[in-house]
């Protein structure tokens, strides 16, 4: 007698029918049915529980899993292919996900902290006298790119075993500044401090430098050079002829270099480079009239001047009245590609509007009775552009309202009013920084290694796209859009990853994590409830600048809680040079 199977599905259950070719009548065998009701041959209803259909099932795959070594291993990898999903869903939805934040502090903050000590093995430098010359570096650019090239000059100075003479600044750039390095920096403290890293003088021996038969070697290098080169090109011709001069000085030193040297970085640029007392005692003065006016402020680099609009090549919809000023300023530099200014944008390469920055901070939850210090030179388009963000940031203050009769002596000098700008942004419980220029990094970097203080930068990529939408659609739509847009670039620990971006604004080998101490978790979740702002201590206000002898800048730890993943966002070299001209990233 043959007997012929199949499978057939009736009422939720799913039977095996025998078919008998000498008889008509099917006998139904079980496979699954749901867990209320099972049903048998002879029309019979049993009640079967999902404990014992799991534990079935689970005793039948691990038979299975026994004698073939497959099926667990292959629902394992189910089961993590099922967990990751969760995972990026979670992350996918969570900026969007109504969640109170702090905006004004970091809970992750307070577990790093900024380390440049030098390693046991660190050998000491080799006293001048007996060094392999004399360095002489021609810094260029603005104050923050000449920072830069400051701190890349002691790091090429210990590299090649040579003494460093103290910079020259530039007096030629854009701005026309005939300030040197001794008008802005403390040059003592500058020397003192770097005595065990690189000797340090203020000029050449003039008997040393009538002993030369040849004036001392000028060269430059090419930008963002190893130390294989300076070692190789430079040090053979500073042994020969014991002078060198490199010329338009910054940013010739590579972003990635070992331990050591990236920590001597920090040294340099966090602690050794302190500004003079006058440069000091204002922005010392500027940063105590906001505190009386409230417990916290925020800084904003706007960077929206005329010139700072030409070089990028955008447009605000100004007509052909814009069009024209801005190309007749861009022709200063004729060797400036053709930029498309809605691609320019669309890239995220154009400074916000003063109306877009404010809007991004309301959406980010900062009230209209926040405080706001405002850096910036010439605005373009004055009062009228400006405007819009008084509306919403009625308390709206500048160096030149806060100090007009004591900022008189510093007017005719652009690097030391960028020095008091400074210390003001530095200082202020939130940073926003408007464009991604020297300015921004540095001070970027500079508060992560303070206890990563609130550093905002607008994402303007994808902000361009809310801005378009900004009249068609709700206010506390557009909120969410904006604060899920702006995860990863709020200056949470988290950002900090090795290798990323450059390394004025990115730190890393100098950010060292505190051990981690078991807590009362009721005092952690009660902290975690506290939304409101911290009441205001005096003590924890004052100004650090030239009080404290290791350190010239606040160590307050505040920032914002990171309510959802950080996004990672396309890396931009600090200063895209175009043809020579860099400049105005400053």
């Amino acid at each position: 007698m043959v007997v012929a199977k199949s499978w057939r599905y009736t009422k939720g259950v799913l039977l095996l029918a025998n078919s008998h070719h000498h008889h008509k009548e099917n006998s139904h065998c079980l496979l699954w049915s749901p867990p209320e009701t099972v049903v048998v041959g002879g029309g019979q209803r049993w009640r079967i529980s999902w404990t014992v259909v799991c534990g079935v099932m689970l005793f039948v795959l691990g038979l299975i899993s026994f004698f073939t070594g497959h099926v667990a291993s292959d629902v394992e990898w189910c089961s993590h292919r099922l967990v990751v999903k969760q995972r990026l869903w979670k992350k996918k939805v969570a900026p969007f996900s109504a969640v109170r934040v702090d905006i004004w502090k970091s809970e992750f903050s307070k577990s790093y902290y900024g380390c440049s000590e030098r390693s046991p093995y660190y050998a000491p430098p080799t006293r001048h006298p007996l060094s392999n010359g004399y360095l002489l570096i021609a810094a260029s650019g603005g104050l923050n790119q000449q920072r830069t090239g400051i701190t890349d000059a002691v790091v090429v100075a210990r590299i090649l075993n040579a003494t460093l003479v103290i910079p020259e600044l530039d007096h030629h750039s854009y701005w026309k500044d005939n300030s040197d390095f001794a008008n802005i920096f403390d040059v003592d403290w500058f020397i003192s401090y770097l005595a065990k890293d690189v000797p340090v003088v203020k000029r050449v021996p003039d008997k040393f430098m009538r002993s030369l038969e040849k004036p001392p070697y000028t060269m430059r290098v090419p930008r963002k050079s190893e130390p294989q080169f300076y070692l190789d090109e430079v040090l053979p011709i500073l042994m020969k002829r014991r002078v060198v001069q490199l010329t338009k000085f910054d940013y010739r030193l590579a972003n990635d270099l070992d331990e050591e040297l990236q920590r001597l970085r920090c040294r340099v640029n966090y602690h050794a480079l302190r500004f003079t007392k006058p440069i000091q005692n204002l922005g010392r003065k500027i940063v105590m009239e906001m505190r009386k006016m409230a417990p916290q402020f925020i800084a904003i680099h706007l960077r929206f001047e005329p010139d700072m609009l030409a070089f990028s090549g955008c447009y605000y919809g100004g007509g052909d009245k814009e069009r024209t000023e801005l190309g007749e300023i861009r022709k200063r530099w004729a060797t400036l590609p053709e930029t498309s200014p809605d691609g320019e944008r669309k890239r995220g390469k154009c400074p916000l509007t003063p109306h877009e920055v404010g809007l991004m901070l309301r959406a980010l939850g900062f009230e209209n009775n926040t405080h706001l210090y405002v850096a910036s030179g010439e605005i373009y388009g004055g009062e009228e552009t400006l405007k819009p963000l008084r509306e919403l940031f009625p308390n709206f203050y500048t160096k030149e309202m806060l100090a007009n009769e004591e900022l008189e002596p510093f007017l005719p000098y652009s690097s030391r009013l960028a020095a008091i700008d400074y210390i003001v942004c530095d200082e202020s419980d939130v940073f926003v920084t408007n464009n991604n220029g020297n300015m921004a990094k540095i001070l970027a970097g500079r508060r992560r290694y303070m206890g990563h203080k609130r550093t905002i930068r607008p994402n303007a990529k994808k902000l361009n796209a809310l801005f378009l939408k900004r009249e068609k659609i709700p206010w506390a739509s557009f909120a969410k859009k904006v604060k899920a847009a702006q995860q990863g670039f709020l200056g949470e620990p988290d950002e900090m990853k090795t290798g990323r971006g450059e390394f004025q604004e990115y730190p890393s080998t100098c950010i060292c994590k505190k051990p981690f101490k078991f807590t009362d978790p009721d005092i952690n979740y009660n902290k975690s409830q506290n939304l409101t702002t911290l009441p205001f201590n005096p003590e924890a206000a004052e100004t650090e600048y030239g009080r404290n002898e290791e350190d010239q800048g606040v160590h307050n730890v505040q920032g914002i809680e990171n309510a959802g993943i950080s996004e990672k966002h396309e890396g931009s070299s600090p200063v895209e040079e175009k043809n020579g001209v860099d400049f105005l990233a400053d």
